[in-house]
């Protein structure tokens, strides 16, 4: 039951970022991060298929995965890599050259909602959308950086990339759509499930900082705090 549901997370996820390109992305002019900021850059210069391309990135970057994560890694990736560019191609094919809106305020706010949620849900369904999702992972395992640092990394040079030839106001649009779907993306992976802070309390604060952030890739707090009784540090 449970395997069924993440399946259907996974499906509906990978349907709505698919969705989000060929229904607002693509005809709005939009740019974006990822792979598929990546694949509307190439789709400019070079006139390949959005989905081609995507398709392409998605089994090469799973491979390097696979090898170098593990079996687990693969299992749970192999849906999404598959999927997701096959959703994009028989989208493009359905919607045609079919516009929802002329407007690009509202073609940047539906994509970022369309993206935040699809990314969330394959989460929330235990897998990556794999592509560049895939980088940042492969780099905190063989150097330690942080995957969010990694990856926010990789979206800005996929920006800055893509900023090359495009007029300013898409370039603005580009930064609302990033941070329209980072917002959705960390209210959907939130929704229903309860935060959790841990406090730790040791002399050895400065070692326990530094792993939590490079191996936990989590934040950290630090303050002082001092015994009620004793009034000691």
């Amino acid at each position: 039951m449970k395997q069924a549901k993440n399946i259907f997370l996974i499906i509906c996820g990978n349907t709505l970022y698919a969705a989000a390109v060929t229904l607002f992305i693509v005809p709005g002019g939009l740019i974006t991060g990822g792979t598929t900021g990546m694949a509307l850059f190439c789709n400019h210069l070079f006139q390949i298929p959005v989905a081609t391309f995507v398709g392409a990135f998605n089994v090469l970057m799973f491979l390097m995965g696979a090898l170098v994560l593990g079996r687990k890694f693969a299992m749970t990736t192999v849906f999404s890599t598959v999927y997701y560019p096959a959703a994009l191609a028989v989208l493009e094919r359905a919607v045609g050259e079919t516009r929802l809106t002329e407007d690009p305020v509202l073609s940047t706010v539906f994509a970022g909602l369309f993206i935040g949620a699809g990314i969330g849900l394959v989460i929330r369904g235990g897998a990556s959308t794999g592509g560049m999702d895939i980088p940042p992972l492969l780099l905190n395992k063989k150097r330690n950086i942080p995957v969010a640092v990694s990856m926010y990394a990789f979206d800005i040079l996929i920006l800055l990339v893509q900023m090359v030839g495009a007029d300013r106001e898409r370039i603005l649009y580009g930064m609302l759509l990033v941070l329209i779907y980072t917002a959705v993306l960390d209210k959907v992976l939130v929704m229903g499930t309860n935060r959790l802070q841990v406090k730790i309390i040791s002399r050895e604060y400065e070692k326990i900082n530094h792993a939590v952030q490079t191996v936990l890739d989590r934040g950290t707090t630090l303050f002082e705090v001092e015994g009620g009784y004793l009034r000691e540090e």
